[in-house]
This record gives C-alpha cells, structure tokens and sequence, in this order.
C-alpha cells in the first residue's frame, strides 16, 4: 500500500472508532437508565434520521469542493462535538438530553463525512488497486465500528462514561491529522463536474464526454444500503440482548463485539482469495443471505452462542460490505462518487429507521430472539429484492444522434458484467 492508502485506512479506522465509541457510550447509557431496546432505538435513530435527509444533499457538495479539506473539517467539527457531552454531563445536564443531542450532531457532520470520504478515495487512489484498498478500507471502518464496543463497554464499567468521551475526541483528532498528511491536489481524478449538470433521479448519474449519461444501477445501492440497515439495528439489538435479557456486564457486550472485530479481519484477508474466482455480485449476495441465516441463530444459545456466532457472521458480512463497496465505487466515475455514497447512506439509513422502529417494537414485546430473527428477515427480502432487480442501464438516458455512435456511449449501453 502507498503512504496515501495507509493514511486513508487510519484516518477511516479512528474516525469509524470516534464516531461508535460516542454512540455505543450513550447506548449503555440509556439501557443502563431504561433497560429496553425503544430508548437504545431512538438513540440510532437521532443518528440515523440527519444522515437520511442529508446525505443525497452533501454528497453533491463533496463533488463539487475540495474533499481533503471537507475531511478535515468534518473531523474537527467531530472532536469539538464530542467534547461538548462529557462537559454537559460535568455540569450536571440531563443523561438523555445530552446523549440524545451530542449524537445527533456528530450524525450531522457524519452526513457530509461519508460521502466526503468516499469522494476522496475514488479520487486519491488509482483503479488498479481500488478493489484491494476498498477490503483493508472496509475492514478498517468496521473494525472500528465493532472495536468501539470493545472500548465502549469496558472503559464505561471501569472508568464510567466521562473519559471515554474525552478518548472519543482525540480519536477524530487523529483521523484529521492523517489526512493533513496527505499531499492537496488531485492525484488520479479530473476536476468534479458542476453539479448543476448532472441529471437527478433514483440514481446517480455519471457522465460522457460531458453529455452522455448512466445511471448507477438501482440493484448496487440496494446491496450497499442493506449492510448499514442490518449493522445498524445489529448494533443496537446486542446491548439490549446482553445487558438487559442476559444480564451481564458491559465487559460481556465489548468482548463478544471484540469477537466480531476479529471476524472482520479475517474476512479482509478471505476476500483477496476469494474475489479472484467469483465477481463481486455473487460474493454479495452470497455473504449477506449467510449473515441472515446465523443472525437468526445468534438468539437462540445466550452468550456461547453469541461468541461463535458473532465472529462468523461478522466473516461472511465482511466480505459481503466490501463487495457491495467495490460495486458501488466501480459503478460511478469520481467527478460524480461522492453523490452515489450520498444517496446509498441517506437510502440505507431511512430504511434503517423504518427497520429499527419494527425491531424494538417487536423485541420489546416479545424478546431479542424475535429481534434479530426479525433483522435477518428484513436483511434477507432487501438482498434478494437486490437479486431480482434488471442487470441492464437504462437506455432511454443515453443520447441519440451523432454521439450515441461513439465508442464510449456503445460501452455504456451494455448490460452490466457479472459484477
């Protein structure tokens, strides 16, 4: 890997830690306060809820200003943020309202990060090597998002909540420091095309000699969507589960996500063997129907079960994620990335809430075994309506006349390879 790839892992590592270190602190937080999934529910969904309506909106932005500064900014708008709850809790401020409020506005920057970050890599690193940088990226982000666990739930039973929001602070610190590092300028993308010039629909569109257009395929942003759907409510489901129904510590929670963390890895170093024999479509599809199956299993043995079953499932949804990534970055050119990521992300986390309100009220009414049976339920029917949908463009998007006979449009109106 080049000195840029390795910065652009460690940043994406600590920010994802930064960023669920926050929200799995408030997540123990309030079960500790009231003990059901509703109140962990809201919480993701506070967090959900800008990222859905903003997202499509700043991806745009990410295509049109420079990204490495919109990185850096989005990072030290974090740090700032994170510091304001442990402060709020200091002076005596309300639990709730202060959880509540902080991961709402880190979820707001959050919503120009992701696309912001995606825009980045599209543009820094060359095409040859994207599909091995999207594994050790992919990796990388959700061993963070699973590592925070770890952190999370040991530092809250040893140290309490205070000075684990204050390490959350310097993790986005970090983060920006690295993509400080990086050299400015483009290094393998032409300048973004103005956003004004692109058409708006269901998908992003790219461009062609500035005139002809392709959409992103619908069944791409399915697939990616639905990882951040089944993660997400994934996520808030386990504390419930552990803390609340099988009444252990929160040392339990972050060891099992520990577990997990270590699946992820291995499923970074398994995915380089296994992309070389199978497209990325069919290692998709693949590993988040097997990621259903063992989520429905994962409620059935308590905390054994949970320990095998969290690092397997966690194996095969790697996999599957950088998959689905590489689909989606492949599918668009890098003027136009940053709002294909913004409409995935807003299109996944407004499902995610519609998800999490159907889970928490049936967890809660029942318990966390119809919980994740009813998350696989919900993963499997977005994976195989990925499935089902036409591989083909939509042709009625390219021009006619003189241009439609070039080349370059000729390509673009083929169907989609197995990929």
């Amino acid at each position: 890997m080049t000195t840029t790839s390795r910065l652009l892992v460690v940043a994406a590592f600590t920010t994802a830690l930064g960023n669920n270190v926050q929200l799995i602190a408030g997540a123990l937080l309030m079960i500790r306060q009231q003990h059901t999934m509703t109140a962990v529910g809201w919480l993701f969904i506070a967090v959900a809820l800008p990222q859905a309506l903003l997202s499509p909106f700043f991806g745009r932005l990410a295509d049109r200003f420079d990204r490495r500064r919109l990185w850096i900014a989005c990072d030290t708008g974090s740090a700032a943020l994170a510091l304001a709850l442990p402060g709020w809790l200091a002076l005596g401020g309300s639990t709730a309202a202060g959880v509540y409020g902080a991961n709402f506005a880190l979820a707001l920057v959050a919503a120009l990060f992701f696309p912001v970050s995606a825009a980045l890599i599209k543009e820094r690193i060359a095409e040859p090597g994207l599909r091995r940088f999207n594994a050790g990226y992919e990796m990388a982000t959700q061993a963070g998002m699973l590592l925070s666990a770890t952190v999370g739930g040991l530092a809250v039973q040893t140290l309490g909540a205070e000075p684990l929001l204050v390490f959350n602070a310097l993790t986005f610190v970090v983060s920006a420091l690295c993509v400080t590092a990086i050299r400015a300028g483009r290094a393998h993308a032409p300048a973004p095309a103005p956003a004004a010039a692109l058409p708006v629909g269901v998908a992003v569109a790219g461009t062609v000699a500035g005139t002809a257009t392709v959409r992103t395929p619908l069944r791409v942003i399915v697939l990616y969507a639905q990882g951040s759907v089944v993660v997400t409510v994934f996520n808030a489901l386990l504390p419930t589960f552990v803390l609340a129904e099988l009444h252990r510590g929160a040392g339990t929670f972050g060891a099992i996500d520990a577990l997990g963390s270590l699946g992820f890895l291995f499923a970074a170093a398994a995915y380089r063997t296994v992309a070389r024999r199978h497209p990325d479509l069919r290692i998709a599809l693949a590993g988040f129907l097997a990621c259903n199956v063992l989520m429905v299993m994962q409620g059935l043995f308590g905390v054994l079960g949970l320990a095998l079953l969290v690092p397997l499932g966690a194996f095969v949804f790697g996999q599957a994620r950088i998959a689905s990534r590489n689909l989606l970055m492949t599918s668009v050119d890098a003027a136009n990335v940053g709002r294909a990521f913004g409409l995935a992300n807003g299109g996944g986390l407004a499902a995610t809430i519609v998800a999490m309100l159907a889970v928490s009220t049936v967890t809660d009414h029942s318990d966390a075994r119809f919980g994740f049976a009813a998350t696989a339920a919900i993963g499997a029917v977005s994976t195989l309506s990925a499935a089902a949908l036409r591989r083909r463009q939509p042709r009625e998007l390219l021009p006619t006349g003189p241009l439609a006979d070039s080349p370059a449009v000729q390509t673009l109106s083929q169907p989609t390879s197995g990929h």
